[in-house]
């Protein structure tokens, strides 16, 4: 791992991975500006390398960790015509019937780190699910930039109906109590907010920095929110005044948070955006959140 420190990185160094991460710019594009940064002793592998996730050095409950139990599942997704994989979790020797939580992950399929986080879920006391988007096209390849480039090719509109139908399976899984929450994570985020106005039972949603629905929709929404938004973020952000302007005027239950000096993807710790503070914080409150709206 490189010896490079977080604090010395400029503000636009993270600016264009952000870039590079939501396909606005290519691979080479962002190797060629990166370029730029490399100076002082810094070359420009480096540099790469330590922008780039560590999936393994960063996972907080590993595969086989005792406490839970969880298996690899197929669920239907009937408006694709097709089955989804995704990784389901719950607390082993759990008794009784546990809310469900579905994990959404970004636009690179059901990596490593997404299962870990519905993992952390499952250890919080609940059932959850963590989809991957890309099964119908043989599920997350195995790094990000090929994830990016698969999930790209997906029909916008069929990704959603899995991520509903993920909803329709929990709902009525035997272990579940049938009230269901929804948390996701950049383009997952977009997903918590699609499943708010799509899903009139949806018992709770947790945006992270996740792009906000169409002010008509807003009226749709049933479910509690508790949305999370990253100051540096500037681009997901231009949408959020418009959405809270719109949440307010059809009086809808939701609290929201803009987290001081963090980037976009703070909670994911495996990257140098990372804020472990801000993290720890977002995800506490994302926890209390699903206790409140999911167990009882």
């Amino acid at each position: 791992m490189s010896q490079i420190r977080k604090e010395d990185i400029k503000q636009e160094v993270f600016d264009l991975y952000d870039d590079y991460a939501h396909d606005r710019i290519d691979r080479r594009n962002f190797m060629q500006n990166l370029s730029a940064y490399a100076v002082g002793g810094v070359t420009l592998a480096s540099l790469m390398s330590f922008l780039m996730p560590d999936y393994q050095g960063a996972i907080q409950i590993p595969a086989n960790d005792a406490r839970l139990k969880s298996e690899y599942i197929t669920y239907d997704s009937p408006k694709g015509g097709k089955r989804i994989k995704g990784l389901l979790s719950k607390p082993d020797g759990a008794t009784g019937k546990l809310g469900g939580v579905i994990v959404v992950h970004e636009n690179r399929g059901l990596n490593p780190h997404i299962e870990d986080v519905g993992r952390r879920a499952a250890l919080a006391g609940f059932l959850s699910l963590a989809p991957d988007a890309l099964t119908p096209l043989g599920g997350y390849p195995g790094t990000d930039d090929q994830g990016r480039e698969m999930q790209s090719k997906r029909d916008k509109t069929e990704m959603q109906e899995d991520f509903i139908a993920a909803y329709e399976y929990l709902k009525n899984h035997k272990d579940c109590n049938g009230k269901i929450g929804v948390v996701g994570f950049c383009y997952g985020g977009g997903i918590a907010n699609m499943m708010a106005v799509r899903v009139p039972d949806l018992a709770a949603a947790v945006p992270f920095y996740g792009g906000q629905p169409a002010t008509e929709d807003v009226p749709k929404i049933k479910a509690p929110l508790l949305i999370h938004y990253a100051a540096l973020d500037t681009r997901v952000n231009e949408g959020w005044p418009a959405y809270e302007k719109a949440l307010k005027e059809n009086k809808k239950e939701y609290t929201a948070y803009i987290y001081p000096d963090v980037n976009h993807g703070f909670h994911n710790d495996t990257t140098p955006r990372y804020d472990k503070p801000a993290a720890e914080l977002a995800w506490k409150r994302t926890i209390d959140f699903f206790t409140d709206k999911l167990k009882g």
